[in-house]
């Protein structure tokens, strides 16, 4: 029998402080497909908010403290395409001037995956006995997608999920807005870009949007909620938890 290893989990700050739902939900379907999980409890920030804000040395420190922390694990798993794709291409940036460091940082990057990425690809798991007797729509997240490559992953998982009708929204690939600082500096234009992404989802009629990332959802559930809108939010790892 092959040999499938232990994973260890990389959860996105957002995710720890505001939506640990989601990450037992992940927990849940690794379980389920009998891989053995861990979760060191000191891991920090991938150093991503930093970076994008142009604040290098803070960044690289967190990056220092995420590879020294995660550089056994035989597997990284995160239910986030933006914090994979720090990982993976800028800390090899962080460490140009750092040849050792740097060598650490692509050989950690290789083996993180955003977890539909890690099902798929990895373990080959389409089907993962989920049930969902709802209407969904998918929010096909920015760094996700046009980084790392990955869009039909979730999709196949999504396919799969039993008694789900999964309604494709117009321009589903499109920002919604969030951007993580870019919110915050310029808010006109987020908002601007977020009524266009709620008014998509709104027109498909379904009862949930779904994405793999909580930084977005969190975007797109906070219009939801501020035009009262009975669209309910759920991370792709909420989905697949569904028995």
């Amino acid at each position: 029998m092959k040999h499938t290893p232990p994973v260890t989990l990389f959860v996105q700050c957002i995710i720890d402080t505001i939506y640990p739902d989601v990450a037992e939900a992940m927990v849940k379907v690794l379980e389920d497909l009998n891989i053995q999980v861990s979760c060191p409890t000191s891991q920090t920030c991938c150093g991503q908010p930093a970076f994008n804000s142009g604040h290098r040395q803070v960044a690289k420190a967190a990056a220092c403290k995420f590879i020294d922390l995660f550089e056994e694990a035989e597997i990284i798993i995160s239910p986030s395409g933006s914090c994979v794709n720090m990982v993976r291409h800028h800390y090899p940036e962080l460490f140009a001037d750092d040849p050792e460091m740097q060598k650490r940082a692509i050989k950690v990057g290789a083996k993180t995956y955003e977890f539909t990425q890690y099902l798929v690809d990895v373990l080959q798991a389409e089907d993962v006995g989920a049930r969902f007797a709802r209407k969904v729509t998918y929010h096909a997240s920015c760094h996700l997608n046009r980084f790392l490559g990955v869009d039909r992953q979730p999709r196949a998982l999504l396919s799969h999920i039993r008694e789900m009708e999964l309604i494709e929204m117009k321009d589903a690939d499109r920002c919604c807005g969030f951007g993580g600082t870019f919110a915050v500096k310029y808010s006109d234009i987020s908002e601007a870009i977020l009524k266009e992404k709620v008014d998509n989802i709104l027109q498909t009629g379904a009862e949930v949007v779904t994405g793999c990332d909580m930084g977005c959802l969190m975007n797109i559930q906070g219009m939801l909620s501020r035009i009262n809108a009975s669209v309910e939010v759920k991370h792709i790892a909420q989905l697949l938890a569904e028995r």
